[in-house]
């Protein structure tokens, strides 16, 4: 299975505009936070719109907010809302009948793949992605403080 950049950029900038609890986050903050060219993040952010994981805030201070809580927001359902179906293989698509299922040595083995890649991406919601993105933050913070020399007398 292949995430395109627009899926990854999709969770990504809901991971960003999620940071900031209600306040509404410019495009230009995420484009800058996240190295994602601004233009294309405009069109990722007409599909979350639409989606309906973000909505538009006008004015002075505008931007964009989610539209729902980011514990009611799964990434199977960005995954799938930026990507179309994530199947492995065609044959295990919710509407594809396939006809050599009875002689087919592997249909069992992409049905368990494809049961494994909806059960991850549906159990961590965007309020566990951006659990670990400020706990990465976090560390990387602590990284950069000077090592403070202790005194002995």
């Amino acid at each position: 299975m292949w995430v395109s950049t627009k899926a990854q950029y999709g969770l990504r900038a809901l991971i960003e505009i999620g940071r900031r609890g209600g306040d509404a986050v410019p495009l230009k903050d995420v484009s800058e936070r996240q190295g994602i060219s601004q233009h294309y993040l405009e069109q990722i952010a007409s599909n979350l719109r639409r989606a309906g994981f973000i909505r538009s805030v006008r004015g002075a201070h505008g931007g964009y907010r989610l539209a729902r809580p980011a514990s009611a927001i799964n990434a199977y359902e960005v995954v799938t809302a930026m990507e179309g179906s994530i199947a492995p293989v065609s044959c295990v698509e919710e509407d594809h009948v396939c006809d050599k299922g009875n002689v087919c040595g592997t249909l069992d083995l992409w049905h368990r793949v494809d049961a494994a890649l909806r059960d991850v991406l549906g159990s961590t919601t965007l309020a566990d992605l951006i659990a670990d993105s400020e706990r990465q933050d976090h560390a990387r913070l602590m990284q950069l403080e000077p090592n403070v020399p202790v005194l002995s007398i």
